[in-house]
């Protein structure tokens, strides 16, 4: 069978590790990080508080990154927050204004998801991705 087509074949395709991911995740958050408009304090906090060399050594050569699994997870809470919003509100610029608005559901309370994700656990911004993932569900869960 052709490798390419073969998805169980190993050389159809290189195995993506750890290094790739977080490279990948690193330059998406960037990506967010700007279309958010996100402070370098923010940024910082939301991926759990590295020291501010190591945090601009990530974002200058993310492949050389060792990022550890609080980090990676939440990037990947990150990049899930984002691409719901991309779901649900398909005009980019409103997708990325929601983070910073008031919001009056029950987990935010009248702060904004940036507000709540900002408290500095990963289940901040676990509960965000969690919230929009019910939403896009048909409701809250």
């Amino acid at each position: 069978m052709n490798a390419l087509l073969d998805p169980v074949s190993s050389s159809a395709m290189p195995p993506v590790g750890p290094a790739q991911m977080a490279a990948a995740g690193l330059r998406a958050f960037v990506r967010i990080a700007d279309a958010w408009k996100l402070s370098v304090d923010e940024q910082i906090r939301l991926l759990g508080e590295p020291p501010r060399s190591t945090f601009f050594a990530w974002r200058k050569h993310p492949e050389k990154a060792n990022l550890s699994r609080d980090t990676l997870e939440r990037l990947s809470n990150l990049l899930g927050i984002w691409k719901s919003l991309q779901i649900l509100l398909p005009d980019a610029a409103a997708a990325d204004a929601w983070v910073r608005q008031p919001n009056s559901a029950a987990p935010f309370g009248g702060r904004s998801a940036l507000q709540h994700m900002l408290g500095g656990n990963v289940s901040d911004l676990n509960l965000v991705r969690c919230y929009l993932d019910g939403v896009r569900g048909g409701g809250w869960s």
